[in-house]
């Protein structure tokens, strides 16, 4: 654990508790943007952790990154603070400034191409990307891609340069398609990297994905174990019964199993940029999903899917991020793979002791 992250967590904690109300959240379904949480974040120097100072950030390590996330998960903060993070973070790779206003990723899906062409006065940005989170949200994109002849690119492009066809989650957060035209970029605004690829985008945004699910996770079990001991049935909390409690102890079981695959995950992606770990802490996460939400709604009843309960914005949230950056079948895939290709030894794999973000 770094010399930062208790602070850091007490800190975001504290904010999100203060501005994160469910009044807020609903706003913002609702197409609000709230500048007040995310200019209390920019005040903390939230929205760079994880870059070095050398790089225009605040420092800290992606612990610390996912540390954070792991709290805006667990308030359901309707904001694009991983999109940020992990924008921030390419821009710090790629020597290019950071951004303190809210910041997106083109392209979010594999799938998506964004080409870069040199010309004389610069380079012509030009592609189509669907499913960008909170595009119709931001100024800037940082925007991913390659050349003709292979070199990976980097730079900035200005939202007012593209088209942007709104969408959304399931959670109503925006999730939009952009048409990137024939842009003419700068030299001094784009940068050739030759130390970062698709896959390390992926990777890390997977990660970001992890760390909310696991604050979602949490959250949906605090609610769920507070509902349990408040509501009464026959004369006793419905936490009494028998029932219930095998029910509460397999939801406390899956929380607590992905907190510790998440953190076995950013560690191992920080010692050694691996992704098997990753992939283990999608899968779990996603499967966490399923039994959670379940479980949670199964105990509230109807009263999870009201207005006026918070439990659905943990658990749409979770429906929509296990999807992203990767579905658990796309990960069990690549796992798979691996496994065949390297001859791994799977049971010291699965059984090894967990590493621990420490």
């Amino acid at each position: 654990m770094s010399d930062i992250q208790p602070m850091l967590i007490d800190t975001a904690t504290k904010i999100m508790k203060d501005i994160c109300t469910k009044d807020l959240i609903s706003n913002a379904e609702e197409g609000e943007f709230p500048q007040e949480l995310w200019e209390a974040l920019k005040e903390t120097g939230m929205t760079s952790i994880g870059v070095s100072e050398e790089s225009g950030g605040v420092g800290g390590d992606i612990k610390d990154a996912m540390s954070l996330l792991k709290v805006a998960g667990k308030f359901t903060a309707p904001i694009p603070l991983a999109e940020t993070l992990l924008a921030n973070w390419i821009l710090g790779v790629a020597r290019l400034p950071l951004k303190n206003s809210p910041l997106t990723l083109i392209p979010a899906l594999k799938k998506d191409r964004i080409t870069f062409k040199k010309v004389e006065d610069g380079w012509v940005v030009s592609g189509k990307a669907q499913y960008i989170p909170w595009a119709r949200d931001v100024q800037d994109m940082v925007v991913f891609g390659k050349t003709s002849d292979g070199q990976q690119v980097v730079t900035t492009l200005s939202t007012t340069d593209c088209q942007i066809n709104r969408g959304q989650n399931l959670a109503g957060e925006p999730r939009d398609e952009v048409h990137v035209p024939e842009n003419l970029i700068e030299n001094d605004r784009v940068a050739i990297v030759q130390n970062l690829t698709y896959e390390d985008i992926c990777n890390r945004g997977a990660l970001t994905r992890i760390a909310l699910m696991a604050g979602a996770l949490e959250n949906a079990l605090e609610l769920t174990l507070t509902y349990a001991n408040e509501r009464t049935q026959f004369g006793r909390p419905i936490g009494k019964f028998q029932a219930v409690k095998q029910q509460l102890a397999v939801l406390t079981g899956e929380v607590m199993a992905s907190g510790i695959a998440a953190d076995s995950a950013v560690a191992a992606y920080e010692n050694s940029g691996q992704n098997e770990e990753i992939a283990m802490a999608k899968i779990q996460v996603g499967e966490a999903t399923k039994a959670v939400t379940n479980i949670a709604h199964q105990v509230h009843g109807a009263m999870g899917f009201t207005d006026e309960h918070p439990l659905h914005y943990s658990t749409r949230r979770l429906w929509s991020w296990q999807d992203e950056y990767g579905t658990d079948s796309e990960w069990a895939d690549l796992l798979g793979d691996k496994i065949l290709e390297e001859k791994s030894d799977v049971w010291s794999m699965f059984t090894e002791s967990p590493r621990q973000l420490t």
